[in-house]
């Protein structure tokens, strides 16, 4: 899905913003096939391609940073035709809002807090899925607690700076960890240096080529897909298989939370049935306390 989202940045395409479900977006995406840029279509292909020589070349080094700096000068000076982000998203800010309290009163919470609560699982959902997605793609484990706590944190102070809820995000979790990143001190490093852009640098963000940056995206999505792990997948046993399609159809075609909470259910219900999930031993803390004083655990 999230390659499959770049194709309109990715060829040059003009147009209405894309919908959001898969087949319309086909309809969109095919209905503008005329407007396709092969200029931002060949920007966009020598980035996916230098990307992957280079970090052929040498792994360690976040070459991504470097080949879209160079592709959007390319752009710049060289195809003024390319689509930027200043041209699609307007100009960039050039700092932080003032923190203010909201307004609000009980009125309010009563109608907002239903909604509030599905954001709140939602995000929380979403979060840790980026984080078993990085689990999986650098051999780690993560906190959950910790993950969800620093969340919340930061979801309460969003508001005021006018902020939106804040999530983990796979992709550029995945971008991130491609890029070189293994412990939290990235994710740090992720957020300075999106404040020093948009303190110091909102023009040069504006500039960046969108067809590089769709190019990027693709470059990331193939990542995520762990294609060395594809033989491994099809010789998985019948049911796990087809549990395995079962959510990528209903990622594509419905919602990623639906297809996880669907699988999640599908995959427990087949664990029970094979005897292969035990069931957890519950202990209150102070049992639990003596039981290791004890040696016991």
């Amino acid at each position: 899905m999230i390659a499959f989202r770049q194709i309109k940045d990715l060829t040059g395409m003009t147009g209405a913003a894309l919908p959001a479900d898969f087949m319309p977006k086909i309809e969109a995406l095919w209905a503008m096939r005329d407007t396709a840029d092969f200029t931002a279509l060949g920007l966009g292909i020598a980035t996916i391609a230098t990307i992957l020589v280079l970090r052929r070349i040498a792994p360690k080094v976040p070459w991504m940073i470097f080949v879209i700096a160079a592709a959007s000068a390319l752009a710049a000076f060289q195809f003024p035709s390319v689509e930027t982000v200043g041209e699609r998203y307007g100009e960039m800010p050039h700092g932080l809002p003032m923190p203010s309290l909201p307004h609000f009163n009980a009125e309010i919470v009563a109608e907002l807090l239903p909604s509030a609560f599905t954001i709140a699982f939602l995000v929380g959902i979403e979060s840790l899925l980026s984080a078993i997605v990085a689990d999986r793609m650098i051999g780690a484990s993560h906190r959950s607690n910790a993950e969800l706590l620093a969340q919340g944190v930061a979801n309460m102070a969003s508001p005021l700076f006018g902020g939106l809820p804040a999530t983990g995000a796979i992709a550029r979790t995945a971008t991130n960890v491609n890029a070189g990143g293994r412990t939290p001190v990235a994710g740090m490093i992720h957020a300075l240096t999106i404040l020093a852009f948009i303190l110091l640098a909102g023009p040069l963000v504006g500039s960046l080529a969108l067809p590089a940056l769709a190019g990027l995206l693709m470059v990331t999505a193939w990542n995520m897909s762990e294609p060395h792990r594809f033989a491994a997948r099809l010789q998985l046993p019948k049911e796990e298989l087809a549990l395995l399609v079962l959510t990528a159809v209903l990622t594509v075609l419905v919602d990623l939370t639906v297809a996880i909470g669907v699988g999640t259910i599908i995959g427990l219900a087949l664990r029970l049935r094979d005897g292969k999930l035990e069931a957890p031993r519950w202990h209150t803390p102070i049992k639990l306390a003596r039981r290791r004083n004890n040696g016991d655990e």
